[in-house]
């Protein structure tokens, strides 16, 4: 009996296996059909707290749907507008900013040879491709803007999304066995994503804002595109803060000289102290954090399936998923495996203080 049990557990894990490559083999050949929509999930759960707010304040769902798109139509705008004519200049300048970057990155290790340090100059130089960063931030930003193209389909699936969320509570109340306990996951999962994406969305904006503040001021080019760029990465935590930066500071090097690329890296690390290390977990709290490794591999796997926006949704999308699990008492673990050490910390907590209050409730009943 036991081997059977065994075997059967091994035949599940196969299968499981099985199903899970199929199903992502599935996800990266329809990456044209599902980054677009995941994109229109992804806002419709920001825009959704002003939505119920509205409602609450006594706006009919008419009126809040038709302030809510219009937002969102217009930011949509905006940012097609802000991509399309900053990211041709961007695109045409590229091939220079790569050869004077190269012609810098010589100099540079010149002078380390000058100094008496004996490096392999050619492996080096094939190594260390500076003007790679430039690159990568165009087809990033490109294959975005690529995404907006599709902005009717995306608008559209987000006013659908919109109008079924406050009836999608009652229907699952409805399938569901244990109604009370149903409510209860659902509206614990649905809150603490609002919560999660609504303060994320405003401490990014904060951060772009900032950065493109600070550029402007410096004379960097392009300090709006930036900009944007901090705002979408500032979704990643830790890895994206570097990832925006290196390509400002490499423009700002090769545009106005050492100081002002200095002052650059500097303004980065000051704005990416204060927001993202200092006031983001102090609103949001230390329960929803996520381990940087996980960080790491969600990115490397979602670029992976759904290309370079994968790259931008994919801690949303793992957060979301950490949430989810952490909604239900028997998947709770799983998700203080994907969590950081301080909502660990934060988990303990509370088993401490639960032990302690029936230890104490025990000692009055005796």
């Amino acid at each position: 009996m036991q081997e059977i049990n065994k075997q059967t557990t091994r035949v599940s894990f196969v299968i499981t296996a099985a199903a899970f490559v199929v199903v992502v083999a599935g996800m990266r050949a329809a990456e044209a059909i599902l980054v677009p929509f995941l994109i229109a999930i992804f806002v419709a759960v920001v825009c959704m707290p002003s939505l119920f707010w509205l409602q609450k304040k006594g706006v009919s769902k008419g009126i809040a749907m038709l302030v809510v798109i219009s937002g969102i139509s217009i930011v949509a705008f905006l940012i097609t507008k802000l991509i399309g004519t900053s990211l041709d200049d961007l695109l045409r300048d590229i091939p220079t900013y790569q050869a004077k970057l190269q012609v810098k990155a010589k100099e540079m290790i010149d002078w380390v040879i000058q100094k008496g340090i004996d490096i392999p100059e050619d492996k080096i130089v094939d190594m260390f491709d500076p003007g790679a960063a430039m690159n990568l931030v165009a087809v990033l930003l490109k294959k975005l803007g690529g995404v907006f193209t599709n902005a009717f389909l995306i608008l559209i699936t987000v006013i659908f999304i919109l109008l079924e969320a406050s009836s999608l509570s009652t229907k699952l109340r409805a399938i569901s066995k244990s109604k009370e306990a149903s409510e209860t996951h659902f509206d614990t999962f649905i809150s603490n994503i609002n919560r999660y994406m609504g303060i994320k969305t405003l401490t990014s904006m904060a951060t772009g804002i900032a950065i493109a503040i600070w550029l402007v001021i410096l004379g960097v080019d392009y300090a709006l595109l930036w900009g944007l760029l901090a705002f979408l990465l500032n979704f990643i935590p830790s890895i994206g803060s570097i990832l925006a930066a290196v390509p400002t500071v490499l423009l700002a090097l090769i545009q106005l000289g050492t100081g002002s690329a200095i002052l650059t890296a500097i303004g980065y690390l000051v704005v990416n102290i204060s927001i993202g290390s200092i006031l983001e977990p102090r609103v949001m709290g230390r329960g929803l954090g996520i381990s940087t490794l996980v960080v790491f591999l969600s990115i490397v796997f979602w670029g992976w399936v759904l290309g370079p926006v994968g790259m931008l949704l994919s801690v949303p999308l793992t957060m979301t998923l950490k949430i989810a699990l952490d909604s239900n008492e028997d998947t709770r673990w799983i998700a203080v495996l994907l969590g950081s050490e301080a909502s660990a910390e934060v988990v303990l907590e509370k088993s401490t203080d639960t032990s302690t209050q029936d230890t104490t409730g025990s000692g009055n009943e005796s």
